[in-house]
């Protein structure tokens, strides 16, 4: 195993520095960085060296100041929210609002192949209504009525399927989280 350009510990100050840099509070670092607001109070208040994930975290925002705003969920939403994952990563958010037939999306990832709609950074509602149903098992399913009914949805609705199954497929980790 190789060696890392990491140091073993940071300062309060630097945490308070790097913290300050981003425009963050307290609260704001304490939640990007996964832990509870009076730790990082104690973290800015200690005259001892600081360990642990918060240092190789410093060193990344150091390198990358854009991290917190690449990774940050945004505040205005459409009327429908899907959070499109490989197994517990958020890999696209995709902003819905069915009855004026717009579509919004934010990647989280470089990887096309893990993208929602690969590379098109700007998919039309027709994209959208493809890739949700590609989610559900097909209008042309043998038995179709008996798994509706198994799911207890009254007509073929992609959505209404997603939000039983999740849109999780046999050959797959991803899956799909609504929010209305």
């Amino acid at each position: 195993m190789g060696k890392y350009v990491i140091p073993a510990f940071t300062t309060g100050d630097e945490i308070k520095k790097v913290r300050q840099a981003l425009g963050m509070t307290q609260k704001e670092f304490a939640l990007f960085a996964g832990c509870s607001k009076p730790t990082v109070e104690r973290w800015e208040s200690s005259d001892k060296p600081v360990t642990g994930p918060v240092v190789t975290l410093l060193e990344l925002l150091k390198r990358d100041s854009e991290i917190p705003l690449k990774l940050m969920i945004p505040n205005e939403k459409l009327k429908l929210r899907l959070y499109y994952m490989y197994g517990d990563m958020v890999c696209t958010i995709i902003d819905v609002d069915e009855t004026v037939r717009k579509v919004r999306v934010r990647n989280y990832t470089d990887n096309q192949m893990f993208r929602a709609f690969g590379r098109n950074t700007e998919p039309t509602y027709d994209d959208y209504e493809e890739f949700i149903e590609s989610r559900c098992f097909p209008k042309t399913r043998d038995k179709l009525k008996l798994e509706l009914k198994r799911l207890d949805i009254p007509f073929y609705d992609p959505i209404l399927i997603i939000e039983k199954t999740e849109g999780r497929m046999s050959d797959d980790e991803f899956w799909i989280r609504l929010e209305r």
